[in-house]
């Protein structure tokens, strides 16, 4: 008899080895992040975030409502979800404030409860109560406005990919790791604290969901039909990838978890190949690496950023938390706003998660060359410019 193998370690195994590398072709294809789209006065997705958005005020539900609409208008094949929660607060006198966190899911056509592994990607949209009219643009308007490109960017391939499986006789039946990946984009509440950081005033969104449990807990209890390959809501998540404080220049991203240096280190070889292939617009406000070598980091558990991941993390689910350290200077203070964020290092982060999203899928060769006004494929030599500047006048 062959020696047991501890389940996360065959997790481990079965996650490190789904992992296949984007071509430099639908590398370059990927959408580009626009001007139209993160103008910081009237881009489409970040534009409508950067303002106070404290939980239970108005600010919060415009917001609210722009993630949903936007779902709604323009991506009508995810499956959308809420989940409502209250809790009393430090500065309530008693009353609860209402918090909202905000599900946005596309799974394979296929698929039954429980068949299907997720990559999460995960922010929160609520911005601080103080400094009076915070905004909180790196955190974490940016994140978010980043998770609504990756999902337009992943949405056409995934729907062919999707029918050519299809054609293919893929099913729910299938052995095929590819036919079980799902994405699912988390937008928390109530992450920042009313008064001072505690572990009963922060993370209400992901901290407190029901009869004081969990977001987390509560997932793990809430179980798929018997038999099926994941037990529960919880095991459904094969990587919680947290964004927060994106959008300065120079962020240093260190690896905080072993389990999970692995997917850090495919984002590092992401990074160090746009940047060969003259794919980032911020090499002269943010020339340095973001991310460490595999070499050269030192990952492990030496410290964390406690963020909404604390109550996942304790639950045993895997977490790549893409936070800088130090944090950008802005944090927390006024200058957190539209005006001093780094345009291009927004667009570079913007793309080069949607290219780690689209890896994770498995997307490679299912991503359409761009095409011109002109209804051609853009074709860079032909036209005499290097792909960079094509991203920068688009």
């Amino acid at each position: 008899m062959a020696p047991l193998v501890p389940f996360a370690l065959l997790l481990l195994a079965t996650l490190t080895s789904a992992w296949k590398d984007l071509s430099d072709d639908t590398l370059k294809f990927l959408p580009n992040p626009s001007d139209a789209d993160f103008n910081i006065y009237d881009g489409t997705l970040l534009s409508p975030i950067l303002i106070p958005r404290v939980p239970g005020t108005l600010g919060s539900t415009q917001v609210l409502n722009h993630l949903q609409d936007y779902f709604r208008t323009q991506l009508p094949s995810w499956t959308l979800s809420t989940q409502n929660s209250s809790d009393v607060t430090p500065i309530s006198k008693g009353k609860k404030v209402p918090f909202v966190n905000f599900m946005a899911t596309r799974d394979p056509p296929w698929s039954r409860p429980g068949d299907v592994g997720r990559l999460v990607l995960v922010a929160h949209y609520d911005s601080k109560l103080t400094p009076k009219d915070f905004i909180g643009a790196t955190d974490s308007a940016v994140p978010c406005a980043m998770m609504l490109h990756v999902a337009k960017s992943i949405d056409a391939a995934l729907t062919r990919m999707w029918a050519s499986m299809g054609v293919a006789g893929f099913d729910a039946l299938s052995d095929d790791d590819i036919a079980k990946k799902g994405v699912m984009l988390l937008f928390l509440d109530g992450e920042e604290a009313f008064h001072n950081w505690s572990d009963s005033d922060s993370l209400y969104g992901a901290r407190f969901f029901a009869a004081d449990r969990s977001l987390a807990e509560v997932w793990e209890s809430t179980y798929h039909p018997a038999l099926s390959p994941r037990q529960n809501h919880l095991s459904s998540i094969d990587l919680f990838l947290l964004l927060d404080l994106l959008g300065s220049p120079n962020p240093r991203i260190p690896s905080y978890f072993k389990t999970t240096h692995w997917a850090y280190n495919h984002m590092a070889a992401l990074e160090a190949r746009m940047r060969a292939s003259d794919l980032f617009l911020s090499h002269e406000t943010s020339p340095g690496k973001w991310f460490y070598d595999s070499k050269g980091n030192s990952h492990g558990n030496r410290f964390m950023v406690q963020d909404d991941h604390v109550p996942f993390l304790a639950r045993g689910v895997e977490v790549l938390h893409v936070i800088p350290t130090p944090f950008p200077g802005v944090w927390h203070t006024m200058d957190d706003d539209g005006e001093h964020l780094d345009a291009q290092t927004v667009k570079d982060w913007a793309y080069l998660v949607t290219a780690f999203t689209a890896g994770w899928l498995e997307l490679d060769g299912y991503v359409e060359a761009p095409i011109d006004t002109a209804g051609s494929i853009v074709d860079d030599e032909a036209v005499g410019i290097g792909r960079r500047d094509f991203r920068t006048e688009l």
